[in-house]
């Protein structure tokens, strides 16, 4: 029998997931505000960017998670982590636009245009914000439920992304080793969600006949 957890389970989980979400962004102001980062800057772009991807790839586990283990409820949890994937996205944008650009948007425009590892990252985080606002459960009833999770498979295409993003940061600095990783676990969810998808049609079609 699979595990289900009761109400106040659930909403613990979600407090401890909430809490324990935020530590990195808390560990950061801290380092920063005492003045204990050599390089404030590149500590927090790399921090946000990393924090990102991890989000990504822990709401695209999800459903593999769940099939696997039969933990529907699981579902229950992956829009909170979708928004914190948002959140540290945004983040990372932020320190972008005002650290290295000090909020001239011209001049962040001819970043973007200049540099591809820069313009797969705004695309990316462009494609996040319709995510985060029709992430509310308002949201999905006036969209539908098939068009809501149309839009929402946009995922498929911002997480690639992100990993051609950091591929191309790291390049500068011949260091493969993470984008390796974070690519080959995006890989792998990705393809796994892509077969449950398929056996889904396989069984459907089925039924049909």
């Amino acid at each position: 029998m699979a595990f289900q957890p009761t109400p106040r389970q659930l909403s613990l989980s979600k407090a401890v997931i909430f809490v324990l979400a935020l530590l990195p962004f808390a560990r950061m102001v801290w380092l920063t505000y005492t003045g204990q980062l050599v390089e404030p800057l590149e500590f927090i772009t790399r921090g946000t960017g990393d924090w990102t991807l991890y989000f990504l790839c822990i709401g695209l586990g999800v459903t593999p998670l769940r099939r696997l283990m039969q933990w529907n409820w699981l579902i229950k949890l992956r829009r909170m982590l979708g928004l914190f994937a948002f959140f540290y996205a945004t983040l990372h944008f932020t320190t972008f636009l005002w650290f290295d650009h000090f909020f001239d948007l011209a001049e962040m425009w001819k970043d973007v245009l200049k540099r591809p590892f820069i313009t797969v990252g705004f695309i990316a985080f462009v494609l996040l914000i319709p995510l985060a606002v029709t992430s509310t459960n308002g949201m999905v009833r006036r969209l539908g439920g098939k068009r809501w999770q149309w839009l929402h498979r946009l995922i498929y295409v911002i997480a690639p992304l992100g990993i051609l993003h950091y591929w191309w940061m790291k390049a500068g600095k011949n260091n493969f080793a993470q984008p390796i990783l974070f690519g080959a676990i995006v890989a792998l969810l990705l393809l796994t969600r892509l077969y449950y998808a398929w056996d889904k049609r396989r069984q459907n079609a089925r039924i049909a006949s």
